[in-house]
């Protein structure tokens, strides 16, 4: 493991925080059980970016709730190191955060990867791309608990993520609440109607360049940079096929949504709306009442329309009976980290012992 130093001296100083207030950052790793010999080979070790907070080497004695950050499709862990010209990365934001006038309770906060040879995993067990379910809930899980200060407990921990991570801490808080007890999703993937409409008809139009032939379709995007480039859509429509509907019996183990023409394959996109969080929420009812905290958001013009999927998301929740904070604001899919640390904030006061 390596401290990162967060060279707050770069920032702007609007972006500053307050030194006595600034975590530190460690650079780690799991080596997960779960995802050795997956079908499509990726390493079984994965790097863990771990956020400690400004009192974890001041108080040698004390144990800290754990927020868990899954990222979005076709992101990489080490991306939250990026620096952006006019933005702060992650880190800074929540040195800011906790440098504020009213801090949040202080947490650790665990960046994790989640990444396939497709993309990504949708935090799922599959027989196409592996058990990343289980990587998260049982092996990160454990590797945190074993090396840091954490509160053991599933009501010390919390889950956030934007867009495939906001469905993944969603859908892992629903299915594993013995390790997670709250969720924060940002954009996360909802009424998939919508959220993935427009992605399986570029699908379909590429399946049909390859003469329905998902193989060279798989192979064209991952061996020709500037394809990929030019169809992540479908790239993406691969990957979450691989997820939701893996089929061994099938080309690649994996269950197409769609045909060449573009026509819906209803054994196969029936199975993916199973995993809609607006579906799978009344027969979870009981495991996310237990939650103690829920909060989703959206931009209102978010062009994969995951607006519309957490306004559905909230009024189920209503329904059910299920107490939740839900914010709809100005703005689109991307672009919205400044967000991230306002659902850290809710998680953190919720986790708090």
């Amino acid at each position: 493991m390596a401290d990162l130093p967060t060279p707050a001296a770069l920032l702007p100083a609007r972006w500053r925080p307050a030194p006595p207030r600034g975590g530190r950052v460690v650079v780690d790793a799991v080596e997960s059980a779960a995802l050795r010999d997956n079908p499509l080979g990726d390493s079984a070790r994965r790097t863990l970016l771990v956020w400690l907070p400004p009192g974890y080497d001041a108080e040698a004695s004390r144990r800290y709730p754990v927020i868990y950050v899954l990222p979005g499709y076709g992101s990489a862990v080490e991306g939250w190191l990026d620096r952006d010209l006019f933005e702060p990365t992650i880190f800074e934001r929540l040195d800011r955060l906790y440098s504020g006038e009213d801090p949040p309770p202080e947490c650790l906060v665990v960046f994790l990867d989640g990444a396939t040879s497709y993309g990504g995993s949708q935090f799922v067990n599959s027989t196409a791309t592996g058990r990343y379910q289980d990587y998260v809930c049982n092996d990160v899980v454990a590797h945190v608990d074993t090396t840091y200060r954490t509160i053991p407990a599933a009501t010390a921990r919390g889950l956030s993520g934007h867009s495939s991570g906001g469905i993944g801490a969603l859908v892992l808080a629903m299915r594993r609440p013995d390790v997670f007890g709250a969720a924060a999703s940002h954009a996360g993937d909802a009424m998939f109607e919508h959220c993935y409409g427009r992605e399986l008809g570029d699908f379909a139009r590429a399946l049909r360049e390859h003469d329905g032939n998902v193989v060279a379709l798989r192979d064209h995007l991952l061996g020709d940079e500037d394809y990929r480039r030019r169809h992540f859509g479908p790239l993406m429509v691969l990957g979450c096929a691989a997820a939701y509907s893996p089929d061994p019996g099938a080309p690649l183990g994996i269950g197409l949504p769609v045909d060449a023409q573009g026509r819906l394959v209803p054994r196969n996109w029936e199975r993916w709306l199973a995993e809609d969080p607006v579906r799978l929420a009344p027969s979870h009812t009981a495991e996310l009442r237990a939650l103690r905290a829920i909060y989703l958001d959206a931009g209102d013009t978010d062009e994969y329309y995951m607006d519309l999927g957490a306004a559905a998301l909230h009024e189920m929740l209503d329904s059910l009976g299920i107490a939740h904070r839900y914010d709809r604001f100005k703005g689109r899919h991307g672009g919205m980290a400044h967000r991230y640390p306002i659902g850290y904030d809710f998680l953190a006061r919720a986790l708090a012992p």
